[in-house]
């Protein structure tokens, strides 16, 4: 049974090398050994694995207790996408959220601004972030760039938001709980880019369609156009700074080639660096704030929300997230490059 298992993730591997994705080399697999062979969640929790740059076909296994889940498929979740919740872990690895709870703590992820990060940053880390904000203090402060600044990134809007609230109750009688959200619930993810003026442009993503390479880059085309658009004076001058974190998609050689394409000057961004991504520390927190209580009936109705929630804003809100990027970069070199208290 475990030959067999390793001969299928073989096979995977096989796939995963020749550019299939994970429900093409399902279906391959189950053409010949039977729809039984491996489930499709399986399939995408090795192409995870493989993505992140682990190639171990052998589950990792762990003296003292039985191996319950694997952490490298958890590191391979959270690298393709930091902002997963315990229980959307859980259910694609099959396993209690407590577990996944466990596994997190033992691994040392904490959340910051919805974010999974290291609960201590390396040494090289620290260094890394401390030297970045330093670069980026220093050459604002010799040619500012601010007003150039477009930055991005993207966020999970659910349909049904749940409205939390702190409940007092007289002793001796039970607090009031609020239920938990359906992680079964649907949700659609928000790509937006913006500037100190405001939203450049945004989209929401189709069903069944994940950030890729390829969408990224479909999305840089779309973004270029509004910028030729809405920021002309960007194309006619100096040109765009670009800002967007580090996940895969956005580091890929083909996306760093599409940028130098572009002519857009990219701006470094530490690993593990929410609290440096205006988006994260700024817009998506506004913008959850104002979801909390909301409910949508589908993507047209969360794209009139958005539309109206980013008309509201008037210029000096975004101001506001792009023009603190210089403190935050203090805070991290006084800091010695541990993360800025919120």
């Amino acid at each position: 049974m475990e030959n067999q298992k390793e001969h299928f993730r073989h096979i995977l591997l096989f796939y995963f090398r020749k550019g299939k994705n994970a429900s093409q080399a399902h279906k391959k697999l189950c053409a010949v050994y039977g729809d039984e062979a491996l489930k499709e969640r399986q399939c995408q929790n090795w192409f995870a694995k493989f993505r992140s740059g682990d190639f171990s076909l052998k589950d990792e296994k762990r003296s003292g207790r039985p191996v319950e889940v694997d952490d490298a498929l958890i590191k391979a979740i959270i690298n393709s996408d930091c902002h997963s919740t315990t229980r959307e872990i859980a259910e694609k690895l099959h396993v209690s959220h407590t577990c996944i709870e466990n596994h997190l703590k033992q691994l040392g992820y904490v959340r910051k601004l919805d974010t999974w990060v290291p609960h201590e940053l390396k040494e090289s880390q620290l260094t890394q972030r401390i030297s970045s904000c330093d670069l980026l203090k220093k050459r604002n402060e010799n040619d500012p760039f601010l007003k150039r600044l477009i930055t991005g990134d993207e966020k999970w809007v659910v349909y049904n938001n749940i409205k939390r609230k702190r409940s007092w109750s007289r002793p001796g009688k039970p607090t009031q709980k609020t239920s938990k959200a359906d992680i079964h619930q649907k949700k659609v993810l928000l790509s937006v880019w913006w500037d100190y003026k405001g939203i450049v442009y945004f989209e929401l993503l189709p069903p069944n369609r994940t950030i890729n390479s390829d969408v990224y880059i479909e999305q840089l085309m779309k973004l270029n156009n509004a910028v030729e658009e809405k920021r002309s004076e960007l194309t006619n001058r100096k040109g765009v700074v670009f800002h967007h974190d580090n996940a895969r998609p956005h580091t890929s050689l083909v996306t760093r080639q599409k940028l130098m394409e572009l002519g857009w000057d990219v701006l470094p961004h530490p690993p593990y660096s929410p609290n440096l991504a205006p988006s994260d520390y700024f817009l998506f927190r506004s913008l959850q704030n104002s979801l909390n209580g909301k409910n949508f009936n589908n993507d047209d109705d969360v794209k009139s929300y958005l539309i109206q929630f980013f008309a509201n804003k008037n210029q000096k809100f975004f101001e506001r997230g792009i023009m603190t990027l210089p403190e935050r970069w203090q805070k991290v070199i006084d800091q010695n490059g541990q993360y800025i208290t919120e």
